[in-house]
């Protein structure tokens, strides 16, 4: 492994909390949290270089905020079947305390791509380690995330940028596709994980409401209203592109990385959001610190070019991340050299500080793309 790579591992252990948390960045204060979905790729990239016991920590530590928030689940699942109207404040976070607890002060909690990836997550690990014990000790907080998904999925809800709250996205509902398959999959391996009360069909249902509404003029949508409304967002833009479609096929394989739909999405991708063959920005309209560069798409983008064999195109992604890594070998959120939106990175700036580095995704995403490349040579 390059010296990269085991200065990245060694960033993600040095700041995996004692209780298993990953915080997302320690240097950011903001992100001075666990978010489900960093965590989820962070341990799968943990997976991925041998440091089973790391990602296994952060599976019970995942356990540990489930059980603590059962009893919202549960409430959920009363109300929802009572016909009552759900309030903000009845669902699940999106990121927690390091000891697992609900973080104060207000966010945009409602986001659900973190409960699919986790299990998308855990069920890698059981691939690679065959630890059923663990998922035997698991299996309440796996049945509980599954019944909470298979209650609001097609609820409007933030996307994994955090915005766009009266809008269903695309990457949100691969997320939850990929969970409930994985759910299924872990099913199989334990008799302690019991699904038998959950739709079956309810993956393929989630597949085919994604490609009914997200779909238009033959492009993927980044975001779409809930059928039958027309809501429009600050950032969202209909007929724009998202580089988190990626993860419709890598990697929660909602659909092949061959479709046609990843395919033209990918080439959008590459038009739009691809700055002078170097990183890559979220979409066209974003603001935040001004719009940069994101090195996790970058590695996501190159991660899917390892996975079709274009390893030219990987390679050339991995050398534009790996130089924007400062000379203690730590990677930033985004980079701000070509920005979209210039005028807005100060006001950015003033009121969080500057860009969050290390991000520990960052660095998660850029060993995917290593062990992705390696893989494919």
């Amino acid at each position: 492994m390059s010296s990269l790579v085991n200065r990245s591992i060694e960033i993600i252990l040095n700041n995996q909390s004692e209780s298993g948390a990953y915080i997302a960045c320690p240097n950011f204060p903001t992100y001075h949290y666990c978010w489900l979905r960093d965590g989820s790729f962070i341990a799968n990239s943990m997976d991925l270089v041998g440091e089973h016991q790391s990602a296994r920590a952060f599976f019970q530590w995942v356990d540990t905020v489930i059980q603590r928030y059962t009893w919202k689940i549960d409430r959920i699942l009363e109300k929802r079947n009572s016909g009552v109207l759900l309030q903000e404040s009845d669902y699940l976070h999106t990121r927690y305390t390091l000891s697992g607890e609900e973080a104060a002060g207000d966010w945009l909690n409602f986001q659900l791509d973190g409960y699919g990836s986790w299990l998308w997550a855990l069920s890698e690990h059981m691939e690679r380690t065959h630890d059923v014990s663990l998922l035997e000790n698991l299996a309440n907080s796996v049945q509980k995330t599954v019944s909470y998904l298979t209650a609001v999925w097609d609820y409007p809800n933030y996307d994994c940028w955090e915005e766009n709250p009266h809008h269903l996205h695309p990457y949100t509902l691969a997320a939850i596709y990929s969970g409930i398959t994985s759910a299924k999959k872990m099913a199989d391996i334990s008799p302690a994980l019991d699904l038998a009360e959950h739709p079956l069909d309810l993956s393929k249902t989630i597949r085919q409401y994604t490609l009914d509404h997200a779909v238009k003029n033959g492009l993927l949508q980044k975001s779409f209203p809930p059928p039958g409304k027309h809501q429009e967002g600050d950032n969202f833009r209909p007929d724009g592109v998202d580089a988190s479609l990626l993860g419709l096929a890598i990697p929660y394989r909602m659909l092949d990385p061959s479709d046609p739909l990843i395919r033209t999405s990918v080439a959008r991708i590459e038009s739009d959001l691809r700055c002078n063959r170097g990183g890559v920005y979220r979409y066209l309209a974003d603001t935040y610190y001004g719009g940069g560069e994101w090195l996790l798409l970058a590695a996501w983008l190159g991660w899917y070019y390892a996975e079709t064999g274009d390893i030219d195109q990987a390679e050339e992604l991995r050398h534009w991340v790996e130089d924007q890594a400062d000379p203690s070998g730590q990677m930033p959120e985004q980079v701000s050299s070509h920005l979209l939106s210039p005028s807005h990175y100060e006001e950015w700036e003033k009121r969080w500080g500057p860009i969050a580095n290390p991000l520990l995704w960052s660095h998660a995403m850029y060993i995917i793309l290593e062990k992705a490349i390696q893989e494919s040579t």
